[in-house]
């Protein structure tokens, strides 16, 4: 009998016992695990060099771009105040020096440079090679120092925008008049630099000034104002509303089928393309409130309605975070619910609805199609003095000077970038320093 069952264990297994025959199974299952798990871990490295890789060529590309607009060209010329050039009279006052003719100092000062150009077509090509700018500079230095009438000052002027491309090296020369910059216009060029006359300094005017139609004067002052008017009243709005929405929702609200709609629509709200929310704002701000066309006020009534759903969301976040213990212990030591939430849960929540606020501020910051549909999309050239003045948005302003033909304009398009990733760069480093500086891990 027990040979019996010895020689039938053996048929089954005439080479190795099964449990041998197992373990190898095993082991062979592990060991393409392992293999697996591995690749797994290079694809997701891989795949984050790649994304880092994309994320510095783009870097690179706009700093490679811009970086030259943060430097103007400028030429030298001795600017003769006399009251003769000025086609002043005996009047003296603003009003008579606001019309003088300054656009006349700038053509004489470069007739005595170059007394050898007589014909009518190359003083036009000589008067190009200074911005058209140079006129209101001068007239800004007069009306405010009026003692320079009479005299002669050297002044640094703004170049034209084909010649300070060529200084930059962006364009090349032509031995043809097939260029923005004539063959005669080079020589001038070279003369000029020989005397010491151009040179390139921190262009001051791109942080200044307003939008232009001129790349030379054209700033991203008035861009920036706009965009933080807009954001002061995004924030004073969404703020408060999200917050009190996110408290009430999460601590005093009844659960039932109104509040499940509620919380549905909120965060089906968070996903809509921004674009519904400036038609939105088109149609109730403008059409039916007659709220100031293209006006900090009506962008920062659209980016609330945008940036409410996620303050919300984040605010929610926040206060679920907060242990139950802290309210029983507040309970029950007899506060309300009203002075439990307000004076222990809200200030250990606070922290993360901070951070919620300023991701979705950094958002509406970037934003652009909502604004278009407002009207924040026009030409403006003044710097805004409130939330009511017709203004624009740095976005916005990037998508005009991207669209502008002027290669002057392709550098300021990298700049203003730049200057917007700078922003947003911050307001995320405070989100984040915000979060690990205040907030309790529990």
């Amino acid at each position: 009998m027990n040979n019996t069952n010895s020689s039938s264990i053996a048929g089954n297994a005439p080479g190795k016992p099964p449990r041998s025959r197992t373990i190898e199974r095993v082991r062979s299952g592990l060991k393409k695990r392992h293999q697996a798990e591995r690749r797994f871990r290079l694809y997701g490295r891989v795949a984050i060099w790649l994304g880092l890789a994309f994320l510095a060529l783009l870097f690179v590309s706009i700093v490679a771009k811009g970086y030259t607009a943060f430097e103007q060209t400028y030429i030298r010329l001795e600017i003769d105040f006399s009251a003769d050039n000025l086609g002043l009279g005996i009047q003296r006052d603003r009003a008579a020096l606001s019309r003088a003719d300054y656009g006349g100092l700038v053509k004489a000062s470069l007739r005595s440079l170059f007394p050898e150009v007589t014909s009518r077509r190359d003083k036009r090509a000589l008067y190009a090679l200074v911005s058209p700018g140079a006129d209101f500079i001068l007239r800004n230095q007069v009306l405010e120092e009026p003692n320079l009438i009479g005299i002669t000052k050297s002044l640094w002027l703004p170049a034209n925008d084909d010649v300070d491309m060529f200084i930059k090296g962006h364009t090349e020369r032509t031995s043809e008049d097939s260029g923005r910059l004539k063959a005669i216009q080079h020589r001038w060029i070279d003369r000029l630099i020989a005397e010491g006359r151009i040179e390139k300094r921190f262009n001051s005017t791109f942080f200044t000034a307003g939008d232009s139609r001129d790349p030379e004067l054209a700033g991203i002052r008035g861009a920036a104002v706009g965009s933080f008017y807009t954001l002061l009243v995004t924030v004073a709005l969404s703020f408060p509303i999200g917050v009190a929405a996110a408290v009430y929702l999460e601590e005093f609200a009844p659960r039932n089928r109104l509040t499940d709609l509620i919380e549905v629509n909120i965060n089906n709200l968070a996903a809509v393309p921004s674009i519904v929310f400036g038609l939105l704002g088109l149609a109730v701000f403008l059409n039916f409130f007659g709220l100031p066309r293209s006006a900090p006020l009506v962008g920062g009534l659209v980016l609330s309605l945008m940036t409410l759903p996620t303050i919300i969301i984040a605010g929610r976040a926040a206060l679920t975070s907060v242990p139950p213990s802290i309210r029983e212990a507040a309970l029950g030591l007899g506060a309300s619910r009203v002075q439990t939430v307000l004076y222990h849960v809200l200030p250990l929540a606070m922290p993360g609805m901070l951070t919620g606020t300023i991701l979705g501020m950094a958002r509406a910051l970037g934003e652009t199609a909502p604004l278009l549909m407002i009207g924040m999309v026009a030409f403006i050239v003044d710097v805004p003095s409130g939330i009511f003045d017709p203004s624009t948005v740095l976005p916005v302003q990037i998508y005009l000077w991207a669209d502008s033909p002027e290669r002057g304009f392709v550098e300021k398009t990298s700049a203003a970038i730049m200057v917007l990733l700078l922003f947003l760069i911050a307001m995320n480093s405070l989100a984040v320093f915000l979060r690990k500086r205040f907030e309790r891990r529990w």
